[in-house]
């Protein structure tokens, strides 16, 4: 059964970390100071990359993937993925695999400078040696024999230059595209709003009709305590008002056609004023018909409808036949 052993420092720092730590069996992973103390990356990059030589291999590490696991946005992953590959720690490689598709083989780095070493080693390595070549002298015809010639020592030939390395072709890398910013949504411009509408104006404007108006607005909060206007907004409603009662609206009805149900909360009290002022206007009282009085005849004494005395119809007519009719009395 394995004990626990516990390694603390026989004399704590007076200030700083102070480490307890304790053996571990299971369940840990060996991380290099060079990330977890590297000073160019920030936090998210150092345990995003803590993180990734943590998984066993095989395991996805994708933006998406990462994002639904951890509360950093997709944006802060991708941006730290980017710092651990542009430092080194990853190295993702965009390969054909088959069926024609192609898949992302991510690559992590626990020592990168050690790794770009072996790399630069692995591409340099000693071609085989290239053995001389011996020219083969043709057959020649039978020579009868000569006095015999002391052979001379043959001059030894320079050496065969060494053969110069040649690096291995790299296969290429399939560098992932950087996708291309998403275009702003700029919203197409508004059309002109068309000016509000006039506020209505009496058509025989006189200064009782416009002081009662401004009584009127300027009374608004003592029924309606959200209706406090200011003297500004009551000099400008003044004729809207006027014209409501020149209209043959009594007060009171303004007052309720104005302040009844307002909106919650209720910003602008000026401006639903003036909306309702021109919304809710009463068409004009019509024209009164004309009354002609009664006249008594002065021939009949009977009634008839007349806007002057005088004549009835038919004495007005007996009056203009007598005097057309010649006279009949002699001289």
């Amino acid at each position: 059964m394995d004990t626990q052993q516990v390694s603390a420092p026989s004399r704590a720092p007076s200030a700083g970390v102070v480490h307890i730590n304790i053996r571990l069996t299971d369940g840990y992973s060996i991380i290099s100071n060079r990330l977890s103390q590297h000073r160019d990356m920030s936090l998210l990059a150092i345990g995003l990359g803590t993180h990734i030589q943590s998984l066993p291999a095989g395991r996805r590490i994708g933006v998406k993937a990462l994002a639904a696991i951890f509360p950093e946005s997709e944006a802060r992953i991708a941006a730290a993925l980017r710092e651990l590959e542009h430092h080194g720690f990853l190295r993702r490689i965009r390969e054909r695999v088959q069926g024609g598709r192609v898949a992302t083989r991510t690559e992590s780095y626990n020592h990168p400078e050690a790794a770009a070493r072996r790399a630069g080693a692995a591409r340099v390595s000693p071609a085989a040696p290239v053995s001389p070549v011996v020219p083969v002298t043709p057959a020649a015809p039978v020579i009868p024999a000569a006095p015999v010639i002391p052979a001379v020592p043959a001059v030894p030939s320079a050496p065969a230059p060494a053969p110069v390395p040649v690096p291995a072709s790299e296969p290429p890398v399939v560098r992932e595209p950087v996708p291309d910013p998403a275009p702003r949504l700029v919203p197409p411009p508004a059309a002109p709003k068309p000016p509000p509408p006039p506020l209505p104006f009496p058509r025989r404007p006189s200064a009782p009709l416009f002081d009662e108006a401004a009584r009127l607005l300027a009374g608004l909060h003592v029924s309606a305590p959200l209706f406090a206007l200011s003297e500004v907004d009551v000099e400008r409603l003044t004729p809207g008002v006027a014209a409501w009662l020149e209209r043959g609206v009594r007060p009171d009805a303004v007052r309720v056609a104005l302040t009844d149900d307002p909106p919650v909360p209720l910003r602008h009290p000026a401006k639903l004023v003036r909306h309702r002022l021109v919304a809710l206007l009463p068409p004009p009282v019509p024209a009164a018909v004309p009354v002609v009085p009664l006249q008594n005849c002065d021939d009949c004494d009977r009634a008839f409808r007349s806007p002057v005395p005088g004549c009835c119809g038919e004495c007005r007519d007996v009056r203009a036949f007598a005097d057309d009719e010649p006279c009949l009395l002699g001289a």
